[in-house]
């Protein structure tokens, strides 16, 4: 039994514990054998609706946090799902041998099972006065210094286990994370929205200017990539005759992190056959204010000391965002020659081949204006040169039917009226995977797209959100890590 546990090198009570096991299984006590302990209540419920559990038998479980051995009677508390709750152990009610193996066989962090009645101490906390005491897991290893947690940032997001166990506020985070999720589904749901499940793996890489994970099938001796985003694929449904789809998944873009990006990130993105952007407008705006109610219970939100007011949404086109907040008036702006002189006044640096009118109005913007959008905005009327799927405007075929909307200077969702002119698309698909080739990137057209919009696409509009942005916002969370359970980190050595 020593040679398997093996505590060389394990600190001091990680060697203790080790050795509490090898006696509690000697013992014929082994606690990893129980395989079925019957729950019937939770922390919160009893701590909750103490009225009606006073003086009622129940058997919770949970992890030991904390406990204060005083001569025959003793005070711990336990961890489960819904938070924590007192108990008190007295040798008279659970007996001298368990009452002797629980001062000293368990430790903090042990999975403890306890049945009881629920009372009040003298000093108003709800507690249960246990009649019954079992070990149903031994924690071989110490939890972090209760009083602090995990301090390093770092560690917090590399051991999210025990991240969870110290903190109930970063538990609540996933909790409302899952509720927000729910919301969204449910409020799709609701109005029609069929969802899908579209392919993650993908035959060629399309020529978007996301750049995505390559991968390799050794049946199909086939190069793959983790998909970039989930359109194409549903677009095609609309093709197919479904009238409102919706697919909520993960996307993989192997670029940059930073507190607003993640190279694994979830999205929702959603098609409407017979709408618009106007339509897709009116859904965030739906689908926000319910989601913020189910998740925060208003619509004034705090984020990060600000108080964001869900039910105000700005509209501005790019043109009229780019003069409010640089004074720059594109609108008078007659020709790229006009528009790359106002980059070199205004110190704007422009990337080879993305030196047009269009490219320096989007240039502009990201200088003068995203930082400068707080409170919910709408921004609309995009450039044809960064819109490669959106349906060009019919009074000026230089901007495309396209929005995004923006808080606390992030963009939180893209939205079009989509394009569905099979000619535009191929010369605009083309020219795209054309540049990227240029510039030393793969890029292919698809195809089978082209193919879906040749047999025809009806007039549908578009959305697409980044789901854990809007986590971030509704739980007053600073970076895309805090609400990604397991963030994407480079190992440690």
């Amino acid at each position: 039994m020593e040679e398997n546990i093996n505590p060389e090198g394990l600190i001091e009570q990680a060697r203790i514990r080790r050795e509490k096991l090898s006696k509690l299984i000697e013992a014929g006590q082994n606690p990893y054998e129980i395989t079925h302990y019957p729950v019937t209540d939770l922390s919160r419920d009893i701590r909750e609706n103490f009225a009606a559990y006073e003086g009622k038998e129940v058997t919770v479980a949970g992890r030991l946090m904390s406990r204060r051995i005083m001569g025959k009677a003793s005070f711990s508390h336990i961890s489960d799902a819904k938070g924590m709750i007192q108990i008190y152990v007295t040798r008279q009610d659970v007996g001298e041998e368990k009452y002797a193996a629980y001062k000293k066989d368990f430790d903090i962090g042990d999975i403890v099972g306890v049945k009881g009645f629920v009372f009040q101490t003298q000093t108003g906390e709800v507690s249960i006065h246990a009649t019954g005491l079992d070990m149903l897991s031994k924690a071989l290893l110490p939890l972090p210094e209760k009083f602090n947690g995990l301090q390093n940032q770092d560690m917090k997001y590399r051991l999210r286990h025990l991240d969870l166990i110290m903190s109930e506020d970063v538990r609540e985070t996933f909790y409302k994370r899952a509720k927000i999720i729910s919301g969204i589904r449910n409020f799709l749901d609701g109005r029609g929205y069929l969802e899908a499940d579209t392919p993650i793996l993908l035959p060629l890489e399309i020529g978007a200017d996301a750049r995505p994970f390559k991968t390799h099938h050794n049946a199909l001796d086939l190069d793959m990539y983790l998909r970039i985003e989930t359109e194409l694929y549903l677009k095609r449904l609309i093709v197919g005759g479904f009238g409102k789809v919706y697919e909520m998944g993960r996307i993989f873009r192997n670029e940059g992190m930073d507190a607003k990006h993640n190279p694994e990130f979830t999205t929702v993105e959603i098609y409407e056959a017979y709408a618009d952007y106007h339509t897709m407008m009116d859904l965030v705006e739906e689908m926000y204010k319910h989601v913020a109610m189910l998740a925060c219970g208003t619509l004034q939100v705090e984020y990060q000391g600000v108080t964001l007011d869900l039910s105000k949404w700005e509209k501005l086109t790019m043109t009229e965002a780019v003069k409010k907040y640089s004074g720059v008036d594109f609108s008078l702006v007659s020709s790229d020659e006009e528009a790359q002189k106002l980059a070199a006044e205004h110190h704007i640096e422009l990337e080879k081949g993305k030196d047009s009118k269009g490219h320096i109005l989007a240039e502009f913007f990201d200088a003068y204006v995203e930082d400068k959008l707080i409170q919910p905005t709408f921004i609309y009327e995009y450039p044809v040169e960064i819109s490669p799927l959106a349906k060009r405007k019919k009074d000026d075929p230089t901007m495309t039917e396209r929005f995004e909307y923006f808080m606390m200077g992030m963009e939180m969702g893209n939205a079009f009226s989509e394009l569905n002119d099979p000619i535009d698309q191929r010369r605009r698909m083309e020219e795209q995977a054309a540049k990227k080739r240029a510039a030393g990137a793969n890029a292919e057209v698809d195809e089978d797209f082209l193919d879906a919009l040749e047999h025809g696409m009806p007039p549908t509009g578009g959305l697409g959100l980044g789901v854990d942005r809007l986590v971030m916002l509704l739980t007053n969370s600073p970076t895309i890590r805090d609400v990604l359970l397991f963030p994407t980190m480079k190992p440690k050595k």
